[in-house]
């Protein structure tokens, strides 16, 4: 369990932040510049604070009050940074035995299957993809025997075919150890995805927190409105490639597979969900979710931003041209179809089973 709350003032910008975070993987979200990474730099003791308290699974690291304020080595923190760190004139079993303590509890040769690196053991660091280094280096943090695991955009240098081949090993930690993690990203898809809780943070504030639906519904990120909406997979088809998620407003049809009974979350941009007044019929379209008008939200440009609250209380974020909104005379309240293509939702940020 982490308790935190603490303050760092900068030249120009100051980091206030207050949260708890338990087991699982606490997202910290938001853009560059906001104060993500220095929450894990305070946490780890790489950077100080000028004020504040952070207890972490009954261990006090800081107490400003009580001038306590405990060197990094004494935290027993993991942290895996963007950039892997590997020392490269060593393999990578020594690299993974260099935080490794002697007489742990924790088990090398189970670590090395979890992480898919038997293969790799005696390989130098320059011989490795780059999904590979940051697998080495999330092992060498968990042989640490770490209180609380410390994520910096672990995936952010990495292709995306490389962040698809490692999320499942993230997956894997979160859903296998106890240890909390702290998450941080300023991708979406990757929150949706891994996060059990999220805090957004903006201008070095947490302007929101809760579940990834809770705390990014519906949200701006690089520029366009996105939703995150949760369902359970229904039959896969095999004939077409195509997975049904069973929402409360209706099915939502996948182009990919996902294991069946599956709950699963889905990332929507606005840009991609068309609305209809009625029960859309002889379209391509697969997916209609039923629901109302909450909020128009429009300038003196072309195109608003409409939040729909679906049937079970979800919310869909959908843009469209203030012409449209006017010709099918919208208004709050109006009730109102979301259809959304198959092909606009990547099936690869979605857990597979």
């Amino acid at each position: 369990m982490i308790d935190a709350k603490f303050r760092v003032a900068r030249e120009g910008f100051t980091l206030d932040v207050a949260f708890a975070a338990g087991a699982g993987v606490t997202a910290v979200f938001g853009v560059s510049g906001t104060g993500k990474t220095t929450i894990l730099n305070v946490i780890a003791g790489l950077e100080r604070a000028e004020e504040g308290r952070i207890i972490v699974d009954g261990r006090v690291f800081l107490d400003s009050a009580a001038r306590i304020n405990l060197a990094p080595h004494r935290r027993n923190v993991g942290y895996v940074f963007q950039d892997a760190l590997l020392f490269p004139h060593l393999s990578v079993a020594q690299n993974l035995r260099y935080g490794w303590r002697k007489g742990s509890s924790t088990n090398f040769d189970q670590i090395v299957t979890l992480l898919g690196l038997r293969s790799l053991l005696d390989r130098r660091p320059a011989r490795l993809s780059g999904g590979e280094r940051q697998r080495v280096a999330i092992g060498r943090a968990l042989l640490s025997q770490p209180r609380l695991l410390l994520m910096d955009e672990p995936l952010a240098s990495l292709d995306i075919e490389r962040k698809h081949d490692i999320l499942p090993y993230i997956e894997s930690l979160r859903d296998r150890f106890g240890i909390p993690i702290l998450y941080v990203s300023h991708a979406v898809d990757e929150v949706a995805r891994l996060a059990d809780h999220v805090l957004v943070i903006e201008g070095g504030r947490i302007v929101a927190r809760g579940t990834p639906e809770q705390a990014l519904a519906p949200h701006l990120h690089g520029g366009e409105r996105v939703s995150v909406l949760t369902g359970r997979a229904g039959p896969h088809d095999e004939a077409y490639g195509l997975t049904p998620l069973i929402h409360d407003a209706g099915r939502i049809t996948i182009a990919g597979k996902l294991a069946e009974h599956h709950e699963t979350r889905i990332v929507i941009r606005a840009s991609d969900v068309t609305l209809a007044t009625a029960i859309p019929r002889n379209l391509s379209v697969r997916t209609a979710l039923k629901g109302h008008v909450a909020v128009i939200k429009r300038d003196q440009g072309p195109a608003a931003i409409i939040t729909v609250v679906l049937q079970g209380g979800q919310q869909l974020a959908v843009a469209a041209t203030r012409k449209a909104i006017d010709e099918l005379k919208l208004t709050v309240g109006t009730e109102v179809w979301c259809l959304i293509k198959a092909v606009s939702i990547d099936a690869r940020w979605l857990r597979s089973g």
